[in-house]
């Protein structure tokens, strides 16, 4: 049920205006939204202010991240266009070796976009905002003529804290280093692909959406990765290859150790994709040394988003930039990023 703060059940392009229908929206969004001020200190989206205060400590490096999201559908198995970009912003983050610590959100809403819809993708944003324990400090809304946009567009600003000695650069990897996945891959282009097709299998496919952040930070508890990264558009393939090109290393992948749902492949061979194409929004990807590895995939997999994980290859002194995949006949390729976007408006 909505609740009675608005009159109407439609966004309207008076509720961008500035105005008391304005201020209705602005209440209508932050009633749905738990206004924390950042435990380091500060000021936030409580005092509904132009900007945020974060007061910073030392010796720590900022890490700051911004993403917009368009996504198509909104809704779809496992999230929606809200857990997506508070998902997507806190990995982003998180993947630098930082602590997340606030949130930015955008908001740039269609005239004639509905209430009950805006109300569920606020209850996502905030349900995240409380699980990864990240609050959101500031935010923007604008209401845009019905047509001139599709639906929502959601832009999220996520700042970070890391030790300045445990920031995370993709460019450190050395030969000998084992190459970690968190998880099974491809599930969240291929979960929305499905949906908008209606493909159907015996096994739902559903989106990977997770915030990582806690389960990131018990990595770095034992150790700092030479790389990490979540491998959304591009998929793995892309991932893996800037891993290669930044620290100037050769990858071998092992194929069959890459773990990929059976319903993920499926839906690849029937589309023509490579699911290592296929983008992810709950997975990490790192690279470790090798005498740490095995405890590395061991603390993953008691983490409910990486029970999945695995070592699936290494860094070598050969075939520097580029990442080798050891095919399960027997055979090697060399694994490429995609040429394009195969699935447009996925994150």
């Amino acid at each position: 049920m909505i609740s009675k703060e608005v009159k109407e059940d439609k966004v309207q392009l008076a509720h961008g205006a500035g105005g008391r229908k304005m201020d209705e929206l602005i209440h209508f969004i932050t009633q749905r939204i738990d206004l924390k001020t950042p435990k380091n200190g500060g000021y936030g989206l409580e005092t509904l202010d132009d900007g945020a205060v974060v007061s910073l400590s030392t010796p720590y490096e900022v890490i700051i991240s911004t993403d917009a999201h368009t996504i198509q559908p909104i809704f779809f198995p496992g999230g929606d266009i809200g857990r997506l970009a508070m998902t997507g912003t806190i990995n982003d983050v998180a993947v630098m070796g930082a602590k997340p610590v606030a949130i930015a959100l955008s908001m740039v809403i269609e005239e004639g976009f509905t209430f009950e819809k805006l109300d569920k993708i606020l209850q996502s944003i905030n349900a995240v905002s409380l699980e990864a324990g990240v609050p959101i400090i500031t935010g923007d809304t604008k209401v845009m003529p019905a047509g001139t946009i599709d639906e929502i567009v959601i832009t999220t600003t996520g700042i970070g804290l890391a030790s300045r000695d445990r920031v995370v650069i993709d460019n450190k990897i050395e030969p000998g280093d084992q190459i970690i996945v968190s998880g099974t891959v491809g599930d969240h282009g291929i979960a929305i692909l499905s949906h908008r097709v209606g493909l159907t299998f015996e096994t739902e496919l559903v989106s990977d959406l997770a915030p990582l952040n806690k389960m990131i930070e018990k990595v770095l508890e034992i150790t700092t990765p030479k790389a990490m990264r979540d491998p959304t558009r591009g998929g793995l393939a892309s991932t893996l290859n800037d891993f290669a090109s930044m620290s100037n290393v050769g990858l071998v992948i092992d194929e069959d150790a890459i773990p990929i749902k059976p319903a993920v492949k499926a839906a690849c061979e029937m589309l023509g994709f490579d699911p290592l194409h296929v983008s992810c929004e709950g997975k990490v990807v790192l690279a470790v040394e090798k005498e740490v590895a095995d405890e590395v995939v061991s603390l993953l997999k008691k983490d409910r988003y990486g029970k999945d994980a695995a070592i699936i290859g290494e860094a070598t002194a050969d075939n520097n930039g580029r990442v080798v995949l050891e095919t399960g006949i027997g055979g090697k390729r060399i694994l490429q990023k995609p040429l394009g976007e195969l699935i447009p408006r996925v994150c």
